[in-house]
């Protein structure tokens, strides 16, 4: 099976690249949903895969989840996509201009059935979260549990190329006001290239 690691960053797959990079092609897009669209698209118009994975880290507005937690994502929305009306928010959808919201175009239970994750609904935005009246306003609009600045991207160009796609990601941190102190980035990239590596691994020699 051909396997293409997506990721916005290297440092959230180092080990796994350390490990198993000459069995699997990775992509490093770099962070933002443009990035994204841009580098899987490309990548995705020269060569052909059985399954795409996004890996990465995120912040948490679901409390219950742990830091370091390992989740699949069954849904994401770009946040910001629309028209500000006053104090109201009109998603791109209602404007009639587009999609918004986009799932998997598979899953991990179709990919490699003896895996399980929690699931997660995730929004992806330009800017983290930080500011107290904004995280409000978002969890009240969209209910999200995690925030990323490229998942709705990629399942966007999974479902544009009509590739098998997963996203995954590991809880670094809890959306409030900015505070580094309580991340636990470290964790999060252990836990994620953990599992990843496992997951990776049980396919390739099946």
């Amino acid at each position: 099976m051909l396997i293409l690691i997506v990721a916005a960053t290297k440092f959230e797959v180092a080990p796994l690249v350390n490990q198993l990079g000459n069995k699997v092609d990775v992509l490093i897009t770099g962070a933002g949903m443009v990035p994204t669209a841009f580098g899987m698209a490309r990548q995705l118009s020269h060569h052909t895969y059985d399954l795409v994975v996004n890996l990465g880290i995120a912040g948490s507005f679901d409390r219950s989840f742990n830091l370091g937690e390992v989740l699949e994502i069954t849904e994401d929305t770009f946040a910001e996509l629309g028209a500000q009306d006053d104090e109201a928010f009109i998603p791109i959808d209602s404007l009639g201009f587009g999609e918004s919201t986009f799932i998997p175009t598979t899953s991990l239970e179709q990919v490699y059935p003896n895996f399980f994750l929690k699931k997660a609904k995730a929004i992806t935005v330009n800017t983290v979260h930080g500011h107290e009246p904004s995280i409000q306003k978002v969890q009240q609009r969209l209910y999200p549990q995690l925030e990323s600045m490229e998942g709705a991207a990629f399942f966007y160009a999974c479902r544009q190329m009509n590739v098998p796609g997963i996203q995954i990601r590991a809880v670094s941190n809890y959306v409030e006001k900015r505070n580094r102190e309580a991340w636990n980035i470290g964790l999060a990239i252990k836990n994620l290239n953990t599992f990843a590596i496992d997951l990776v691994s049980q396919i390739i020699n099946t």
